[in-house]
């Protein structure tokens, strides 16, 4: 049986919940979010695991880090974890469609499966799915919410948020 562990904290896009299997970060749950399992899954309260990720996420939040580098333990099936991959390929302050994932991946007609997948995505911020927008440049879809995406985004650009 997996040791899962979870904790709170505070970031400028609300509270997130860190949750940790086996002491590797597993998933970033954000306040209202689309497909956020039901809080049982968390585990254990304990913020033992946590220490570089909120490190790491302090620093983003100051403007200071532009790339994550953390162990991760995702869970999901062999293409979305190869999206996943994609996305952490997105350059800070950059974006990229649903199109151009596919694309990259080798098969341009799965723009759609990409969507999916990147619906899915267990650690956002960290696997940075906010950077990927509709082929006309039209924000999409984004499990912590449309307004959360254009503040991240507007925060990596350097710009104010009603530009998105």
């Amino acid at each position: 049986m997996p040791d899962v562990r979870h904790m709170v904290v505070d970031s400028p896009y609300d509270a997130l919940t860190l949750v940790a299997v086996d002491g590797v970060l597993s998933r970033i749950h954000m306040t209202d979010q689309r497909h956020r399992p039901p809080e049982e899954s968390f585990g254990e309260p304990d913020p033992r695991p946590f220490g570089e990720v909120i490190r790491q996420l302090d620093a983003y939040f100051a403007g200071a880090l532009t790339a994550f580098d953390l162990p991760l333990q995702l869970i999901g099936t062999s293409f979305q974890l190869r999206v996943w991959e994609q996305l952490r390929r997105i350059p800070y302050g950059e974006t990229r469609t649903y199109g151009e994932l596919a694309e990259a991946l080798g098969n341009p007609a799965a723009s759609r499966a990409v969507g999916l997948a990147n619906g899915k995505n267990p650690v956002s911020i960290v696997v940075p799915c906010h950077r990927v927008i509709g082929a006309s440049g039209s924000l999409t879809g984004y499990g912590g919410g449309l307004g959360r995406k254009r503040r991240l985004l507007a925060f990596e650009s350097g710009r104010s948020d009603t530009l998105f």
